[in-house]
């Protein structure tokens, strides 16, 4: 066995061994350097005359604060309630410290391996420490060169979506996971699941719409792969190689407090209007039927999911309807900016049906313990998601690519890339959380004793107890 500082030198030394394998792969340098080409080019065709549009500057600044507030607290609620009592802090610490970290991590080169010039795989050095989004005493505050607002309020928006994907995976592995492993995984998973796929999709890169995308790329407005695919189906990975819960299946596991559960989710469903209206960056129409579509959609995924329960079981339960709620909004993110409201209602009534199946019939007989069912939600309401936004996506709501139909159901041919974008997701998502969970494991190990998760992971990782009755 390892050393305690045998250890600590091991964790730092395989990240920076990694993340400066993967400059060198991608030919990105992580160092200063004199502005490139691609940047140069960029600020050329900014217009002197260029000023910022005051309405969309805010409307950013505040969908960033909003999509924050889902992830703490949010999210922090959310699933601190499903646990059990005695792991309560462990999950609202896990929220809070990646809201810390991953915001770092963004600033450092997060932003600049996903919206950095380069290539169609991985962004480059462009924005390395903020250089070329922060201002500087000769030019000021840099503009975004297709949007009128300034550089910082695009970074900070989407900094706020590589909170909350690291942040999801949590659920899957609740109850067990070290927290020193948590902290090296997300900082690997960022880099190397997140980011290449950000790029892929939002970037400009291999999965993007257009002509350039494989299979004529894929529409995703706010997240269905890049958020919810690749954070559900890691979490899948995730829950499947740390194993389950010491008593899981012969022992009760309720809900410690579903008053916090019904709470999240509600700030959830509030939050994901600056998730995916902000996702148009205008304070505009699209931005309107986006966040018409959100609302409508998890509307629908609360009723849907409910109404099956009440069918089934006699009773509508109040964490089916939140599980609905959030199966809806996760289902409609990729088509919110694509869809007309009537189309989300329909999304979100399927989203409710399949995410209860998944989560319940499909998890029962292949008997993996996915704690707080983030891949049964969200990757599999991403991958619903993903795939009707290849039915219902119309030109109606905003012009897309050259005007030509675009679901099926104005005759268009979209869901095959759809679909292609839905498999190569996959397939990075599985392969890379598995190696990086592997290494970790090999390294620092990935689950705390056995007497550490009976005591439960407030006292043993963090020393402190959620409940203290005096």
């Amino acid at each position: 066995m390892m050393s305690l500082s045998v250890r600590a030198a091991v964790v730092p030394i395989m990240f920076l061994v990694i993340l400066l394998a993967g400059f060198a792969t991608f030919g990105v340098s992580p160092v200063f350097a004199e502005d490139s080409q691609a940047v140069e080019a960029a600020e050329a065709e900014v217009e002197e005359t260029r000023e910022i549009n005051q309405a969309d500057n805010a409307w950013l600044l505040v969908c960033s604060a909003l999509v924050l507030m889902m992830t703490g607290p949010g999210l922090a609620l959310f699933y601190s309630g499903l646990v059990r009592k005695k792991n309560v802090l462990g999950v609202m610490t896990q929220c809070i410290f990646l809201m810390g970290m991953m915001s770092v991590i963004w600033a450092l080169w997060g932003y600049s391996l996903s919206f950095g010039g380069g290539n169609a795989y991985i962004g480059n050095g462009d924005f390395l420490f903020m250089k070329g989004v922060e201002a500087t005493i000769e030019d000021g505050i840099p503009l975004h060169p297709d949007y009128p607002i300034p550089m910082f309020t695009h970074m900070l928006f989407q900094g706020m979506f590589f909170i909350i994907t690291p942040a999801l995976i949590c659920g899957a592995f609740a109850e067990r996971m070290k927290f020193s492993a948590m902290v090296v995984f997300m900082i690997l998973w960022g880099t190397f699941v997140y980011c290449p796929l950000c790029h892929w999709v939002w970037g400009g890169g291999i999965l993007a719409y257009g002509e350039n995308g494989i299979a004529g790329g894929a529409l995703d407005f706010a997240g269905g792969t890049v958020v919810h695919i690749s954070s559900g189906v890691s979490a899948l990975v995730a829950a499947l190689l740390i194993g389950k819960r010491l008593g899981f299946g012969s022992e009760p596991m309720p809900p410690h407090n579903l008053t916090y559960t019904a709470i999240g989710a509600s700030m959830l469903w509030v939050g994901w209007f600056g998730f995916n209206a902000g996702s148009a960056l205008a304070a505009d129409g699209i931005a309107a039927s986006a966040f018409a579509a959100t609302h409508f959609a998890a509307a629908a995924g609360a009723l849907s999911w409910a109404a099956i329960e009440w069918i089934k079981r006699g009773k509508p339960s109040c964490l089916g309807t939140c599980s609905g709620a959030v199966a809806g909004l996760v289902c409609v993110t990729p088509a919110a900016g694509f869809v007309l409201p009537m189309s989300a209602i329909l999304m979100g009534l399927i989203a409710g049906a399949v995410c209860f199946f998944a989560c319940t019939t499909l998890k029962t007989k292949l008997g993996y313990d996915d704690s707080l069912d983030a891949f049964g939600v969200h990757g599999v309401g991403g991958t619903l998601g993903a795939v009707l936004t290849g039915v219902f996506a119309t030109q109606a709501v905003g012009e897309v690519g050259a005007g030509e139909p675009l679901g099926l159901i104005e005759g268009g041919n979209l869901i095959v890339g759809q679909i292609v974008a839905t498999a190569i997701t996959f397939g990075l998502a599985i392969v890379a959380t598995f190696i990086i969970l592997k290494l970790i494991d090999a390294t620092i190990g990935l689950r705390v004793s056995r007497e550490a998760e009976i005591e439960g992971l407030d006292f043993s990782e963090h020393g402190e107890e959620g409940y203290i009755f005096i």
